[in-house]
């Protein structure tokens, strides 16, 4: 069998998320793999790095699949291209080791998140980010943001409905700058929850508005409830941005 890894990029606005859905209509993982599948003559199922959800964007994500057809990666990554929606692109195929797994053995994700942070709209990046007016006091959000950092259980921040699997989940750094009106914060970890990224997002602009006092979060991982934390931020502005095997 040939393992094939695949880096793809994408605009996840009309796309209800990575993961095949029943038919896989209007998934990123179902147009792939029905172009792939024409390609390679037979059913082909694609393994991506993660779940991202609708209306989530790509910098870089990983997926692989297998076939006992050998082909180029260039070959590959053409026929995709030509055949695929111009919001997503296949920026990379290579041949892999037969045990490699998209999202089995990734070490890392970091994900970003956009928040355009003026009274008045941005028409170009509308679509790319979360809009808020009032001004964002970045160095409470950062104070908040250390709270997370290490393994905690991260049940508040889910909206997983499974309570089979664990909501441990390790934060390796949080990162939040200011630039050109933009406030971009960058969250790296081990892996993530359902809903994880923008449910702390929504935390950290609680704070950054006034409406929650830093020193709160510890409090609200401890106790487990969903209810505690916000608003969940817009999927517009988070982006899968890099991934390390």
């Amino acid at each position: 069998m040939y393992n094939y890894k695949l880096l793809i990029q994408y605009d996840g606005g009309r796309y209800k998320g990575w993961q095949r859905l029943g038919n896989g209509e209007n998934t990123i993982q179902g147009k792939i793999e029905y172009v792939l599948s024409e390609l390679i003559g037979e059913p082909t199922e694609i393994i991506g790095c993660s779940r991202t959800d609708a209306g989530v964007h790509a910098l870089t994500q990983v997926a692989n699949f297998k076939t006992s057809k050998e082909f180029s990666g260039n070959d590959i990554m053409k026929y995709l291209n030509h055949y695929l929606p111009q919001d997503i692109s296949v920026i990379e195929v290579a041949t892999v080791s037969e045990d490699f797994h998209a999202r089995y053995h990734a070490k890392e994700k970091t994900y970003l998140y956009r928040i355009w942070n003026r009274e008045y709209t941005n028409p170009f990046m509308r679509k790319y980010s979360m809009h808020i007016e009032d001004k964002l006091d970045i160095t409470l959000m950062e104070e908040a943001a250390s709270y997370f950092i290490g393994a905690h259980d991260f049940t508040a921040y889910t909206n997983a409905k499974t309570k089979k699997k664990s909501m441990v989940r390790e934060i390796y750094s949080i990162k939040i700058h200011e630039e050109e009106g933009f406030i971009n914060i960058r969250i790296r970890g081990n892996a993530f929850l359902y809903n994880m990224v923008r449910r702390m997002v929504g935390t950290l602009i609680e704070v950054g508005l006034g409406k929650c006092e830093p020193n709160e979060i510890p409090k609200i991982i401890e106790a487990k409830q969903r209810n505690q934390t916000g608003d969940m931020a817009q999927a517009c502005g988070l982006y899968l941005e890099n991934i390390q095997y």
